[in-house]
């Protein structure tokens, strides 16, 4: 220190700390860069953050980027007999579309990193001819759609390597609606000599205003499994696969001020009767069936089909309608399948007006109507119920007998003793009716009883082995109204519901089944509420009227009753 001022040395000292502590200050500052500043769609970018705060946060990236893997490293240091730690983030970035991205301010601990540019450019879009390792099609059926009409979009992709992982995206435009539809479907197709695998990607694409509509290309960025042939034909060290199509404009015309409404824009419509009976029965319900055919429409797009109006003279029960969504080629197809019960209120001709429903042809322009002719119906007379079984006259001469009516006689007493015709005719008569005994015996063993006089249908009765309230009470707890209906119709030894209601003897039983027909038919009511008051009213069993019994003949049945 000799020779050196003392002012001097402070100074000196002062400057030899600052310079040890610079980079500790260095260290500690959080900062973000890219690698590269540039790219084209479909290839990745790395974003590295070095902090000594903690990790970041990613997810401001999912806007713009698909965030792929990520890493992180550490470095220690040491700096005047003082440890530094420092770690470094990396994080793949894929830019989901070209222009110029913001890669936003991130959040690292207590400090945010700065926000960031990159430049994507479109690239290098491959197709069919240029033979490249993959490449991607996009197939629109109609490119000048009018507002609120259902466009179909197909995308394919088309790759030579076997996977190991990929996505396949296709952004949702400014403008509109994009919607899913289907599963992927699989091929194998020879293109330019080259043999590919294709998957096939279906979309709903629905127009919100008039005016161009800019479709984003279809993106696909993935990872080859490696192999000698993606080497030959330069699918690139990494295994790295990227593809992406061309867009589309599409030219949105507005919806016309002659247009039907509702509103509904079709390629076309067609409509046909699969069931159309020419005749039918008062009071009982015959069926009709409409089935409609809409190419370029969709399930939420579609209103069901109108019911008929036959005023007064019936009534119209619809079932809500069946839907079964398709494509044809890259067009949505809609089939509409509704099923109406008609109820002639009496006898005579019954005319059913057609459905009627107008669309607009995206096509032609022009407004349009699908129609079906009237149906005329030969309504007959109903039938009456059952009729009442009648007690059996035991006095009364069988069918076939000959027998005239004859004056009363007068026999002197001690006459019968010397004439045999008494006791003939009195073991003709014993043996008629074990005859008919043993006839009515074996028509019960036939056929189960319509009703039991004191009990009730399925309690304990042993002549209706499928027919029990246990079966009815397992359809009521778990299986659907057809069940229900069918059970009720097996107890009853019938074939229709409306013959079930007429044996009731229970009003409440017959009004919960009048309210089965009106839902199954018109599709009306809660179901959870109406099987509720099915197993209430039905929880022992149908309450069955009692009929007329046969007369007492005095004789023993030929066989004993079952055992109870």
């Amino acid at each position: 220190m000799i020779g050196v001022p003392r002012r001097t040395f402070h100074v000196t000292v002062l400057l030899a700390l600052l310079l040890a502590g610079w980079p500790l200050a260095a260290l500690a500052q959080t900062r973000a860069w890219l690698d590269p500043a540039s790219t084209t769609v479909g290839e990745p970018v790395t974003l590295q953050v070095e902090t000594d705060q903690g990790s970041p946060d990613y997810t401001p990236l999912n806007a713009d980027f698909v965030v792929g893997a990520q890493s992180s490293s550490r470095q220690v240091q040491w700096s005047n007999g003082s440890m530094q730690q420092r770690s470094v983030y990396t994080v793949e970035l894929t830019p989901r579309r070209s222009g110029t991205l913001l890669v936003p301010s991130l959040q690292v601990g207590s400090v945010r990193t700065e926000p960031l540019q990159l430049q994507v450019g479109t690239g290098t879009v491959a197709t069919a001819q240029s033979n490249a390792a993959a490449f991607v099609e996009t197939d629109v059926d109609d490119a000048q759609p009018y507002v609120q009409q259902s466009v179909g979009v197909v995308v394919r992709l088309y790759f030579a390597s076997q996977l190991a992982s990929g996505e396949l995206v296709l952004d949702t435009p400014e403008g509109a609606s994009l919607q899913r539809v289907g599963d992927d479907r699989t091929d194998v197709r020879q293109v330019n000599g080259r043999r590919y695998n294709v998957v096939e990607r279906r979309f709903l694409l629905i127009p919100e205003r008039s005016g161009p509509l800019r479709l984003p290309g279809a993106r696909f960025n993935g990872r080859t499994a490696g192999g000698f042939f993606d080497d030959f034909f330069g699918a690139g060290g990494d295994g790295r696969m990227n593809a992406v199509a061309p867009e589309r404009t599409l030219q949105v015309r507005a919806q016309p001020a002659q247009a039907p409404q509702p509103w509904l824009p079709l390629h076309g419509l067609q409509l046909r009767y699969t069931t159309a009976p020419g005749s039918a029965r008062a009071g009982e319900a015959a069926t009709v069936v409409v089935e409609a055919v809409a190419n370029g429409a969709t399930r939420a797009q579609f209103n069901d089909l109108p019911v008929p109006d036959v005023g007064d003279a019936g009534q119209v029960f619809a079932e809500p309608a069946q839907y079964d969504e398709t494509f044809t080629g890259s067009t949505p197809r809609l089939k509409i399948t509704r099923r109406y019960s008609i109820v002639p209120r009496q006898a005579g001709t019954l005319v059913v007006p057609g459905p009627k429903v107008p669309w607009w042809n995206v096509d032609s322009g022009a407004a349009e109507q699908a129609t079906l002719p009237d149906l005329t119906l030969a309504v007959a007379a109903g039938q009456g119920g059952p009729p009442a079984a009648q007690p059996i006259d035991t006095q009364a001469a069988l069918p076939g007998d000959d027998v005239q009516p004859t004056a009363p006689t007068s026999v002197p007493l001690g006459a019968a003793d010397a004439r045999p015709w008494p006791w003939i005719a009195a073991a003709v008569g014993l043996a008629l009716l074990w005859l008919l005994t043993l006839a009515w015996g074996w028509r019960r063993g036939r056929r189960a009883p319509l009703a039991g006089s004191p009990t009730r249908a399925g309690a304990g009765d042993t002549g209706t082995p499928h027919g029990s309230v246990a079966e009815l009470r397992r359809a009521l707890d778990g299986e659907g109204f057809d069940q229900v209906q069918a059970q009720l119709c097996v107890m009853a030894g019938v074939e229709r519901l409306e013959q079930v209601i007429e044996r009731l003897a229970d009003p409440v039983q017959r009004q919960v089944l009048l309210d089965l027909q009106a839902a199954r038919w018109g599709g009306q009511g809660e179901a959870s509420a109406l099987r509720a008051r099915l197993r209430e009213c039905f929880r022992d069993g149908p309450h069955w009227s009692v009929p007329h019994q046969a007369a007492d003949t005095g004789l023993a049945p030929l066989y004993p009753p079952p055992r109870r």
